[in-house]
């Protein structure tokens, strides 16, 4: 009798740890439907009359690279990220730069990447971009979020104007599963606020902001 008891203990242990490794890997979010990337993605800006442009082009299933320029010039890097059009946007400031802002498919991460079109191309890269396309992270438009680990920093996209509410500590993130560590924002151009996981706790922080 002893020894059954001992197997059916067991057993329920075997199951809860089970669904206690299938929750916690449901922690990383997928941003598409499937994987596989079929098409290429082009974003212009018509309404200048040099017309810049970014092109990702997909090859076996994920983006292959990453073409920006405007009529004369362009520039082209390795891109090997898989991308949803629908989390992914593009915006231009005049021929000035381009920023591209995505989440990608395998597990939601956050990226942007800002780049500029003159003929010393300068290159500025986040993957821990925080992107309103995660419905848990409100950020204004016109502003970037993403985080060092151990502060929430902002930015005014037109202006470059920036401001930044600390956690206290660094934090252990992994930027994949995100949502392990931060759970969700609501960031304006004047306040941030964010419930984060801090020494094993959630708590709720929130500051008042000047762009500067």
């Amino acid at each position: 009798m002893q020894s059954k008891l001992i197997i059916i203990i067991a057993l329920f242990a075997g199951f809860f740890l089970s669904c206690k490794n299938k929750n916690a890997s449901t922690t990383k979010v997928s941003f598409c439907d499937t994987l596989c990337m079929k098409d290429s993605l082009k974003f212009a800006d018509s309404s200048n009359k040099l017309k810049p442009y970014v092109y990702i082009s997909a090859k076996n299933c994920s983006g292959d690279t990453l073409t920006w320029g405007y009529a004369g010039q362009n520039k082209n890097i390795v891109f090997n990220y898989r991308l949803n059009k629908d989390y992914t946007r593009c915006s231009f400031k005049d021929t000035a730069f381009a920023l591209l802002v995505f989440n990608t498919c395998e597990n939601g991460r956050g990226y942007f990447l800002r780049f500029s079109f003159g003929k010393k191309a300068s290159f500025k890269k986040s993957s821990s971009a925080i992107n309103n396309f995660d419905p848990k992270f409100f950020v204004a438009n016109d502003l970037l979020a993403y985080t060092d680990k151990g502060n929430i920093l902002v930015e005014d996209i037109n202006t470059g104007k920036q401001a930044l509410m600390t956690f206290g500590q660094a934090l252990d993130f992994d930027f994949d599963a995100i949502h392990e560590t931060l759970d969700s924002v609501n960031i304006t151009p004047g306040r941030i606020w964010a419930k984060a996981k801090i020494n094993g706790e959630w708590k709720t922080l929130e500051k008042n902001i000047t762009l500067q």
